[in-house]
Parts: structure tokens; sequence; C-alpha cells
């Protein structure tokens, strides 16, 4: 199981240890999901459910929270910061 990094209204944010290398956020609420890349830029990787309006909103949170979602995942990965 996978912690949760961050919670904002109904989104949960989470970074899962056994997936590719490239940065990623996952957002889960209402038993929708999206992938979030957070390098080289921020952008929708992969959507199972949420309708375009609840995307823009999540694209946001991940843009406002990009830096503190790279540290973290870098920490829960156990990679040093300035890789």
């Amino acid at each position: 199981m996978s912690p949760v990094f961050y919670r904002e209204s109904s989104f949960v944010f989470k970074i899962f240890s056994n997936e590719e290398e490239r940065m990623h956020i996952h957002v889960i609420s209402d038993g929708n999901e999206a992938k979030f890349w957070l390098e080289p830029k921020v952008e929708l990787a992969k959507n199972a459910g949420f309708p375009e309006y609840e995307l823009n909103k999540i694209l946001k949170i991940v843009e406002n929270n990009a830096e503190r979602f790279k540290k973290q995942y870098k920490q829960h990965i156990g990679k040093r910061i300035d890789d």
C-alpha cells in the first residue's frame, strides 16, 4: 500500500514505489484515478474516469505542489534530490 502524500478537497495524492523512474504522482477520488508527470513539466499522463473540469482543478493543484511532490517522490523512491 502506498502512503498518502497530500490531500486536497476529495483528491488523494499518492506515489507508488514499483513503477517507472520518471517522476509522477497519482490522484485518486471517488473511484477515479489520474497520473501526472512531474518532469520535465507537469502534464497529464493517464486518466481513468475524471471529467475534464476536475482534471483542470487537479492540474492546478499538482502545478502548485510540484516541487513538494518531486522531493517526496525522491525521498520515497530513495534517490538523491539532484539526480
